[in-house]
């Protein structure tokens, strides 16, 4: 303890600066928040990290957003699209006076150019590609797709929450490619964000955009009106978890994401403060691998460091040692999916020990190459996963390079396909939320199409097959034997690992109310 109070008492003096400098906002309505990890990359097509989607459903809005049930609601759209000849013409429509933050009017030809950049990134957009034969701008309002058959999920691809997320940009930077960062944040979003007030690592500003127009429904996740009731939102990247904890119990911010677990039972017993679940989804920590290049482009490797992995001991790490907060065994799907099943969950069961991995991985070939794992040391639950990962994969004789840095890093790095021993690597430990991974659709995980998939480029054609298989499913009966198929399929591929589900507590002030669940948001929320 004595320790803890010494490193909050010096976090604290390190860390006084920036939170002065973010107190000189007299007479308006402020809200200090401390993201999960620092905000390195603002573009959402050109990252997957989820710190830069939740900026960017601040920033941008999407024709169709998720709500509380992840059911798709028209959002930027006046109504669900209209759907002609067959299911093979389905026409959306802007509502009126939609404005970007440089005041221009948000017209069809931006959200075409938005569409088109998102789907060469993302696999739900991919797959919504694949089944569009045009897709052009009728007038200033009128989204016009030209589908080469019926793709009834239309409306879902647009309203995902996961990476990448569907934002409208102006066409000058949608017509961008993916790969390359846009040079401006502009979007419609309830927030524009202020460039100019931005130190890297330390500080990220957005201001409440006067011409947002927010829907008349009530809100609900990522869909319904948008209603901000803070002039500006201040996020203040604090690593060190005491101090972030300290900053939250003497009011200098006001909700700080992602507490480290061993401070949660404190902060709940803290005067003005409340802690509460942010996703009732959970979260899905997963171990990722390199598929490009050796060891870890062959099956059998991957399937040996599955079997040896201890879901329970991953769990615990990240989220402590009351079981409420977590679950396992985990599949390859969302408990309570349709999608999600028993089979092949025997594996996390009844894992192997040391001795038994180190054997299944010298009978699968391993000949004790040099391999990385980057671990993200800023990110507590992250951190944590990668210490119990590192150390499995040390007892089991992997030759092992621990590359502990930042979360800024590891993003950037993770979206290299050069050899390790060129700057590329070999694995890496995160997480994804509970509700991208209901369905093949929305898990960019289980995806098998190589070079083209996200970070990891697996290459596994039968879960590519079943996936286009799940689009055309008839019914949910059908859809639950392809999910059983999948998950056999990816526990003998091992496109990634499961680490398990976890439930993330949020910390904030106990006068803050109207906290929307799901991921933090900042419309709704207000100071009572």
């Amino acid at each position: 303890m004595r320790r803890r109070c010494l490193l909050a008492t010096m976090g604290a003096a390190l860390a006084a600066p920036r939170l002065a400098a973010a107190q000189g906002t007299a007479g308006r309505r402020v809200l200090r928040f401390v993201p999960q990890a620092d905000l390195a990359l603002l573009d959402p097509i050109h990252s997957v990290a989820f710190v830069t989607r939740n900026h960017a459903l601040m920033v941008y809005d999407t024709l169709y957003g998720w709500d509380a049930e992840l059911k798709a609601r028209p959002q930027m759209a006046e109504g669900m699209p209209l759907v002609e000849e067959d299911g093979r013409r389905a026409t959306i429509t802007l509502r009126e006076g939609l404005r970007f933050h440089d005041g221009e009017p948000v017209r069809a030809r931006d959200c075409v150019a938005s569409i088109k950049r998102w789907a060469t990134r993302d696999a739900f957009g991919q797959a919504l590609w694949a089944a569009t034969e045009e897709l052009s701008a009728a007038d200033d309002r009128r989204i016009v797709f030209r589908l080469k058959k019926p793709f009834p999920l239309l409306p879902d691809a647009l309203a995902k929450v996961g990476t990448h997320l569907c934002a409208m940009m102006p066409e000058r930077h949608a017509g961008l490619p993916s790969s390359q960062a846009v040079p401006e944040i502009i979007g419609s979003g309830p927030f524009r964000y202020v460039a100019g007030e931005r130190v890297p690592g330390s500080r990220n500003i957005y201001e409440r955009f006067a011409d947002y127009r927010p829907r008349e429904e009530a809100p609900s996740y990522m869909s319904g009106g948008k209603q901000v009731h803070f002039d500006r939102v201040e996020w203040l990247t604090i690593p060190d978890g005491a101090t972030a904890s300290a900053a939250l119990q003497r009011g200098e911010v006001d909700w700080w994401e992602l507490p480290a677990i061993d401070l949660v039972r404190p902060l709940q017993r803290a005067r003005g403060i409340k802690v509460d679940i942010l996703d009732p989804n959970g979260s899905i920590g997963f171990l990722r691998f390199n598929c490009l290049h050796p060891p870890f482009d062959n099956p059998a490797i991957r399937r040996a460091i599955l079997r040896g992995t201890n879901q329970v001991d991953a769990m615990t790490a990240a989220a402590g040692d009351d079981r409420k907060y977590w679950h396992v065994p985990y599949g390859f799907f969302a408990p309570g999916s349709i999608m999600a099943s028993e089979e092949g969950l025997e594996a996390f069961r009844n894992p192997l020990d040391a001795a038994a991995t180190k054997r299944a991985l010298e009978e699968a070939g391993y000949r004790g190459e040099r391999v990385n794992l980057l671990a993200a040391t800023d990110f507590p639950v992250i951190n944590a996963m990668s210490e119990v990962c590192g150390d499995m994969l040390r007892r089991s004789g992997v030759n092992l390079d621990y590359v502990a840095t930042d979360w800024g890093t590891v993003t950037q790095r993770i979206l290299k396909q050069d050899p390790p021993a060129q700057g590329g690597w070999n694995m890496m430990v995160s997480w994804t939320a509970g509700s991208a991974q209901v369905n093949p659709a929305a898990n960019n995980l289980i995806r098998g199409h190589g070079r083209s998939a996200i970070f990891g480029w697996p290459t596994v054609p039968r879960l590519e097959e079943l996936r286009n298989a799940w689009f055309d499913a008839p019914d949910d009966p059908a859809r639950a034997r392809i999910g059983r198929e999948m998950q056999r399929v990816a526990f003998d591929q091992v496109p990634y690992v499961p680490l398990g589900q976890f439930f993330s507590p949020t910390a904030l002030r106990s006068d803050l109310e109207g906290m929307l669940k799901g991921v933090a948001l900042f419309y709704g929320i207000r100071r009572a």
